[in-house]
């Protein structure tokens, strides 16, 4: 596996993949710290493309990551985070209205779990899930990042600046 740190508005995020496919990204408020195996290396060639998608997307430049992923999950997480792709930049659904695209409209806390355990944090895009009644849940990533990446996408990136 290899790694590399970047910088970005929200903090140091981490990058890693086996050099054909990116398996994880790291929030640097994350409420599970992650700690960098022993045998990864720090290869950041290895990582340009992811680099530089990032870079864009934070300029606002990007709204859809096209890059090759590999998330390790139970085929439920793996149902979950490909709806999550699915969510259009710039929009928010409910935990609700993720458990009904998945067909299991019973299943919001199973959602709310699976989003928590999604492991390519802002690519396959988590944040932009919210309360039934609009409020702003929990973020793996913190509530400030998460404040940060719906107002980066929704053009408000003067308040995003500010958010931090």
């Amino acid at each position: 596996m290899y790694y590399d740190t970047i910088e970005s508005p929200i903090g140091p995020i981490l990058l890693a993949g086996d050099g054909h496919a990116l398996q994880h990204v790291g929030l640097p408020e994350a409420r599970r710290p992650f700690t960098i195996p022993a045998g990864w290396q720090h290869e950041p060639s290895r990582l340009a493309e992811p680099t530089r998608q990032f870079a864009a997307y934070f300029r606002g430049e990007l709204t859809d990551f096209d890059l090759p992923l590999n998330a390790a999950g139970t085929a439920f997480q793996k149902k979950v985070w490909n709806a999550l792709i699915g969510i259009p930049y710039g929009t928010t659904i409910s935990y609700a209205e993720l458990a009904r695209r998945i067909d299991n409209p019973k299943a919001s806390r199973a959602v709310g779990l699976a989003n928590g355990a999604n492991p390519l944090a802002i690519i396959v895009p988590c944040h932009r899930v919210i309360g039934a009644n609009g409020s702003m849940t929990g973020y793996g990533g913190g509530l400030g990042a998460k404040r940060f990446l719906l107002a980066l996408e929704s053009g408000r990136a003067a308040t995003a600046d500010r958010l931090i």
